[in-house]
């Protein structure tokens, strides 16, 4: 009698949570615990699935060729790429690539480890600014936010210099930053550490290293009326820590390349930075939807949990934390929107601040209940507006490839199927689960978001893969020629440069009519060395008709039937032996 009244009188009160729900809750509690968010779910998410897609083209294929020959050479003083130099980027990435091709293979995922790597640092480091600026609990969210956030997932776990580059920038402005901050001792570690990661920074990408992070500083301290400190920050020991390494490459690669000095700073910085040469002209306001779609899926939820910090009046950010994160973002947000080169992945650092910021919402959020505990469900409906919206946008990207042309054509589903619907149905348990959880466990409401959202990242993956794979990938090509090609015969690239197929096959294959990024170091080789690997037309029909006269045959490789058409004007009997309805190889006669 006792047993069922105690039963009536516990299932009666709405906001008492069950002992099934009290329970999950813990699991979920769990899930945000130091080992899960700072070690386990990075390791998964940034080095476990890095295999899961072949190297894109052109730039991941571009940035593991590079290493690549650095090794087969010895020469880690000059980039080269396609055997000539490549004087566009510094050799930071390619140094740490070629290290981890010598420890672990020449292969995707060792070509992908150093940007991986760097994510995680990315990750570890907002922890420990969240830490700093509030509490470890802060930390930990912010760490959250931030690595299942969309833009450092989809640039942590491929190879280009982006996120090593963001790691750095960052690690720069947070020592300096701390320099200011601190006192005796730990004063000259922190400067110290500012000018070794501004090294790093500029032996990553170039002149921005040493440009953001002083920037950043002297603004934020302008701001806190510390402009008598501004001197402070240049140290004799300092400048030799940057000098030193990037001293001496700088040095060492000027003596071997005597036009380098112009190309890298004023070609590849000023030029780029002022004019359209290289056709990346977008909006001005073109950032505020990257940075928007960047933080997916938080941005669904920052409307109820800011709602419901303010309703409890909760102090949520330190006046030097506004001043330094508010110039940290406003600056690097500006200058790249001032610029007349833009990609999408150049406003990354602004993400870092923008991840402590949300994981102290978040933390605030939950620590007054999720706007329900002991109160019932008080969260205004309107608010839950953008979350259902993004579920329902997770769960319908899987089926736009479907109404696209090209992906129908050479990457229709077929077994693909079950890939699609496990990220629809982890996109609709992101709509139920946290809210559920938020009502009737009054806890886990951030730790379900953050889990699924993991899961549902790396069940994207596959299908992305998929489709991306016989497109934007060389190696359904690079399979053709080891099923179709003798060893011994030539193979061109005809009009369309894809790194991959030498990086994958090992082969120097020539590539015409199409010399792009390569024509810097092309122009400056030997002109017989030049009509070898890179040919015009001329150079090209005069190359396959001697062979041909030796009974070698040749085969090119080219993108779209366009291009076909205008190779057979030269070889009307060229004959195709493999093509994915893009790519095409052909045999030539």
């Amino acid at each position: 009698m006792s047993n069922s009244s105690a039963g009536l009188s516990h299932s009666s009160n709405p906001d008492t949570p069950s002992p099934v729900a009290v329970q999950l809750g813990k699991w979920m509690e769990l899930l945000l615990s130091p080992f899960f968010v700072l070690f386990l779910i990075p390791l998964i998410l940034y080095v476990a699935v890095l295999p899961v897609m072949p190297l894109m083209e052109p730039d991941e294929a571009r940035y593991a060729l590079v290493p690549q020959y650095m090794n087969q050479t010895g020469d880690y003083i000059t980039p080269h790429l396609k055997g000539v130099a490549y004087l566009e980027k510094p050799p930071l990435a390619y140094w740490a690539t070629a290290l981890f091709f010598k420890t672990f293979g020449e292969n995707t995922f060792a070509a992908r480890l150093f940007a991986g790597l760097c994510a995680w640092g990315c990750i570890l480091l907002v922890y420990n600014m969240g830490f700093y600026f509030h509490d470890r609990k802060t930390g930990i969210y912010g760490a959250a936010v931030l690595s299942v956030s969309l833009l450092l997932f989809a640039l942590g776990r491929i190879n280009i210099l982006d996120i090593p580059l963001t790691l750095f920038l960052c690690l720069t402005i947070w020592c300096g930053f701390r320099f200011f901050q601190s006192s005796g001792m730990a004063d000259k570690k922190w400067l110290y550490g500012f000018y070794g990661s501004s090294a790093l920074a500029f032996l990553t990408k170039g002149v921005i290293g040493v440009v953001f992070p002083p920037a950043v500083i002297v603004l934020w301290l302008l701001w806190s009326r510390r402009w008598r400190d501004i001197l402070r920050i240049f140290s004799p020991v300092g400048i030799l820590i940057f000098a030193l390494p990037v001293g001496a490459w700088l040095f060492m690669v000027q003596r071997a390349n005597p036009d380098f000095l112009w190309f890298f700073f004023i070609h590849e910085h000023f030029l780029r930075y002022t004019t359209k040469i290289h056709e990346r002209v977008e909006p001005f306001w073109y950032y505020l939807p990257v940075v928007y779609l960047g933080i997916t899926p938080w941005w669904a939820y920052l409307s109820q949990a800011f709602m419901e910090v303010r309703r409890g009046k909760i102090k949520l950010f330190t006046r030097e934390e506004i001043r330094l994160f508010a110039v940290w973002t406003g600056f690097i947000f500006l200058f790249f929107s001032f610029s007349s080169s833009k990609l999408a992945s150049y406003i990354t650092p602004v993400i870092l601040p923008l991840s402590v910021l949300m994981g102290r919402i978040f933390t605030s959020y939950e620590d007054q209940g999720g706007g329900a505990y002991g109160e019932g469900d008080k969260t205004a409906p309107w608010t839950l507006v953008p979350a259902v919206m993004q579920s329902l946008a997770l769960g319908g990207l899987m089926f736009v490839p479907l109404f696209i042309r090209e992906y129908r054509e050479i990457g229709p589903p077929g077994r693909c199927w079950l890939w699609l619907g496990i990220p629809v149905i982890v996109a609709a348990a992101i709509l139920f689960i946290p809210e559920l959880l938020r009502r009737k466990a009054k806890t886990g409401w951030f730790a379900s978001i953050y889990t699924l959202f993991a899961v549902y990242l790396i069940s994207l993956l596959f299908p992305l893969s998929h489709y991306l794979t016989p497109g934007k990938s060389a190696l359904d090509v690079v399979m053709a020629i080891r099923a179709h090609v003798p060893a011994e015969a030539s193979v061109y690239q005809y009009r369309s440069t894809m790194y991959g197929i030498d990086f994958y096959t090992g082969r120097n294959t020539p590539i015409v009519e199409d010399l792009g990024e390569l024509k810097f170091g092309a122009e400056r080789i030997d002109p017989q060395e030049r009509e070898r690997r890179f040919p015009t037309e001329e150079e090209f029909v005069r190359a396959v008709k001697r062979a041909t006269s030796t009974r070698t045959t040749s085969f090119a490789v080219t993108e779209g039937k366009g291009h076909v058409e205008t190779l057979r004007r030269s070889f009307p009997d060229a004959l195709i032996v493999w093509d994915n309805r893009k790519f095409y190889l052909l045999a030539l006669p």
